[in-house]
């Protein structure tokens, strides 16, 4: 049974979450370079079964991609490229920098520690992949 894997786009890092084998819980993996993601993937893919890639859609209130979405078009079009035989799917990334930075807080985490960009990426892929897999949850449930 293979995992499901999340990725928080962003120019400069990009967050990756993970679940476990079973698919209950998202954990967060890593915070790579961006230009170093693909190279990442390809080296986690290689030791571990990925049946999902669910990559953050960044989208305005209003329902229209956000000015980051041709970056994240970009980069799945690589995914695409690198990882043919994976299922890659979209899911919406609005206010998620938001929730990981409340979460940092509700967590205990102190001023200096929030400041870490890296862990707000982790975050806010395990954000992603939460939501992800409550949207087919309740697809399934209904």
């Amino acid at each position: 049974m293979g995992r499901i894997l999340a990725i928080d786009f962003g120019t400069k890092r990009t967050g990756i979450a993970v679940t476990d084998t079973s698919k209950i819980i998202a954990t967060g993996l890593a915070t790579v370079a961006t230009n170093e993601a693909i190279d990442f993937l390809k080296k986690y893919l290689a030791k571990e079964e990925v049946e999902c890639i669910v990559v953050g859609e960044p989208k305005r209130m209003n329902n229209q991609p956000a000015q980051a979405a041709a970056g994240t078009e970009l980069f799945i079009k690589q995914l695409q490229k690198h990882f043919p035989n994976h299922k890659i799917e979209r899911e919406d990334e609005r206010f998620t920098s938001k929730m990981a930075f409340q979460t940092m807080i509700d967590g205990g985490l102190g001023k200096k520690a929030r400041q870490n960009k890296e862990l707000v990426d982790t975050i806010s892929a395990t954000i992603i992949l939460q939501s992800y897999m409550e949207r087919l949850s309740s697809s399934t449930n209904s």
